[in-house]
């Protein structure tokens, strides 16, 4: 009788270990796959890596270690965002969204940039800037704007009754200098490194296109947990300040605001009819936004 209690002891020590090796042992490190430019990480891809950094650290705490690789390969927005969708070489891609984008990936409803992207100023010829400067809500209607040929804005500004030629969108700013458009319109923290590097070009002063255009990442489908772990990252940043304190202080989004001299346009204010109800509805959340209160004109 002995024997067998011992190896019964035995056997229950051992399954004890098992389960306490099991209970203490962390959680599988997270790998996350992203794109970046061939040429390196600019300033603007900068920043959104830092902001998903910054959630997967804050995230520790529930989902342990991670493990951030970049895919160094050019892509536009349309390839990369299939590229998640399939599975292939990259997890996460942020961009900014429409009803078709959160219909093929899943959106971390968290607007990353407090939708700057909803406030537009132009890039145009240095030659025409006294042009624009006489221009009314008619004309600069009947401008040429220039576009990348799958961002959403194209849809937009076409269904407000702007006139858009589409273009890929490394090509935008040679395509403006040939005279392929005039109107090259940007977010407000967007067209400073193309001024510094194109002297041909100015910021064109008068207006500003505002419509709702929030940048999400987007994940696969079916990669829920990836999903929760960015959104409780996000939601925590937001909570103990650091989002901000990212948001208002990296090179590409430090004094955007003052630079553009928004209190001095005209805003042309336009539906966004790819806004999905879930994306619509959170406008209202006004702590995930920046409000900014230029001169304002309706588009039509």
């Amino acid at each position: 009788m002995n024997w067998l209690i011992k190896i019964l002891t035995l056997s229950l020590a051992c399954l004890m270990c098992r389960v306490y090796a099991h209970e203490v042992s962390p959680p599988p490190i997270t790998t996350i796959n992203y794109n970046a430019a061939i040429g390196g990480i600019n300033p603007k891809q900068a920043y959104f890596i830092s902001l998903l950094k910054l959630a997967l650290e804050n995230s520790r705490d529930q989902y342990g270690d991670y493990q951030l690789n970049a895919v160094m390969i050019e892509m536009n927005q349309g390839r990369a965002l299939k590229m998640v969708a399939d599975n292939n070489m990259i997890d996460v891609v942020w961009t900014m969204t429409s009803i078709e984008r959160e219909q093929q990936l899943q959106a971390i409803y968290i607007p990353l940039l407090k939708g700057l992207m909803s406030y537009r100023i132009g890039l145009i010829r240095k030659n025409d800037h006294d042009k624009f400067q006489q221009m009314d809500l008619a004309q600069i209607k009947k401008t040429l704007i220039g576009q990348g040929a799958d961002w959403p804005d194209v849809d937009i500004l076409n269904s407000n009754g702007f006139n858009v030629v589409r273009g890929n969108d490394q090509h935008l700013i040679d395509m403006l200098l040939k005279g392929r458009f005039d109107y090259y319109p940007r977010s407000i923290h967007e067209p400073w490194r193309d001024l510094a590097r194109y002297p041909d070009l100015v910021l064109e002063k008068k207006f500003l296109l505002k419509y709702p255009a929030p940048i999400y990442f987007f994940v696969r489908k079916d990669n829920a947990p990836l999903a929760q772990r960015i959104e409780y990252g996000l939601r925590k940043s937001i909570a103990d300040g650091s989002f901000d304190q990212l948001f208002y202080h990296h090179p590409i989004t430090k004094n955007m605001i003052e630079k553009s001299q928004l209190d001095k346009r005209i805003e042309i204010t336009l539906h966004n009819p790819n806004l999905s109800k879930k994306t619509a509805a959170l406008l209202d959340e006004k702590p995930m936004w920046l409000t900014l209160e230029p001169k304002h004109i309706p588009s039509s």
